[in-house]
């Protein structure tokens, strides 16, 4: 049966609102939501990349049982974890993602490796997503090396334990504590044959966290584990599981390593952001802009800072956010990328809070501290 003008109007008047809604939201960046199809990695030492500059590892060594993970537009999620090692020894594999070079797999565009002592800042930011039925620790690693390899075993690595569920231990035995970063760690040093290890323990679970990783080198320098001439060659967050582990997840991470004394992407004079809210009940909106006070242009900005607890972030126009709570980094979408020496660039996003409100203390642009306007 041939339908009616009418009902062929009525058809087109939906089609043209369901493409002008579209159109509305093309201008708005779901957080959470993966700006391409996920990825999930069964093989044993499998990888894929994500943004464009780090890599997803599955990295299973120490069981024959079936691990998977699910790469996201921001991090990953273990999605299968069968088996399990006895928790007197080494854990069976780590899962993870990283910035540098790892067994000849380097990430896309890398400053690494670099030696220590031409490093002026390595800003990060890690968000964990962690479970209770499994025994793990969530782990974030810092290799160095006395040459720029690329492949096979550094000579000390770092190791910074975020979490810890269940009878584990670091390698080796505590030899005291240390601040570092503005937090208190339980710090054990010892060797697990092939790399010496030092290993620094949270007190209690860390979720998310913006920190600088040249704080942790700078540590293990002073105690004589390593030195300033030796290479920075990889950071890599993930999860060391001796037992299950399907659920846990790095919900969104971020690593640049600044070298030098200003190249294009780091700004030579400063920069200061402006944090202009509007808040009801229960929710909010923040526009921010960021204005680079150097002398040179910004190249590839992205703005690290830290949402204050019980706030989540729904969804953001004219930036990419990593990350909907605790720690945050905002990164350009394709027209905006740059900001001109004495510039700036806008964006904003809106969101949830519970409790009372209050803005974000601290900015970083591209690890280089901003005044607040």
């Amino acid at each position: 049966m041939r339908p009616s003008p009418h009902r062929l109007r009525t058809v087109r008047a939906l089609l043209g609102a369901l493409l002008t809604a579209l159109a509305t939201l093309a201008g708005l960046v779901a957080v959470g939501t993966p700006a391409q199809a996920d990825t999930t990695i069964c093989e044993q030492y499998g990888s894929t990349v994500i943004q464009g500059r780090y890599v997803v590892q599955n990295n299973r060594w120490g069981t024959s049982a079936t691990q998977c993970v699910t790469a996201t537009d921001t991090g990953f999620r273990l999605t299968q974890a069968d088996g399990s090692v006895p928790t007197n020894g080494a854990p069976k594999s780590y899962p993870s993602v990283f910035n540098g070079c790892h067994y000849t797999n380097c990430s896309p565009g890398t400053a690494l490796p670099a030696q220590v002592s031409t490093i002026s800042s390595a800003p990060s930011s890690i968000s964990y997503g962690y479970v209770a039925d499994a025994v793990y620790n969530a782990s974030y690693d810092i290799w160095l090396d006395p040459t720029p390899r690329t492949d096979g075993v550094n000579r000390t690595e770092i190791m910074i334990w975020f979490n810890r569920v269940g009878p584990i231990q670091p390698i080796g035995s505590q030899v005291g504590t240390a601040t570092v970063g503005g937090r208190t760690w339980a710090v054990w040093t010892g060797s697990n044959g092939s790399n010496d290890v030092i290993s620094f323990v949270a007190p209690s679970a860390i979720s998310s966290w913006s920190f600088d990783v040249m704080d942790f080198v700078d540590e293990t320098v002073a105690r004589g584990m390593a030195q300033n001439n030796w290479y920075l060659t990889s950071v890599q967050a993930g999860f060391e599981p001796w037992q299950n582990g399907a659920g846990l997840a790095v919900n969104s991470f971020s690593s640049t390593v600044n070298t030098g004394g200003g190249g294009p992407g780091e700004p030579t004079g400063g920069c200061q952001v402006a944090y202009d809210t509007t808040v009801w009940q229960g929710g909010f909106t923040a526009n921010v802009t960021v204005k680079n006070t150097g002398s040179t242009a910004v190249d590839g900005w992205r703005l690290g800072f830290t949402l204050p607890s019980g706030q989540r972030i729904t969804n953001a126009w004219n930036a990419t956010l990593s990350g909907s709570s605790g720690a945050v980094t905002a990164s350009p979408v394709a027209h905006n990328a740059r900001i001109p020496a004495g510039g700036t660039q806008s964006f904003g996003f809106q969101g949830t809070y519970s409790g009372g409100f209050a803005e974000p203390s601290a900015f970083t642009l591209n690890g280089t501290a901003c005044s607040v306007a």
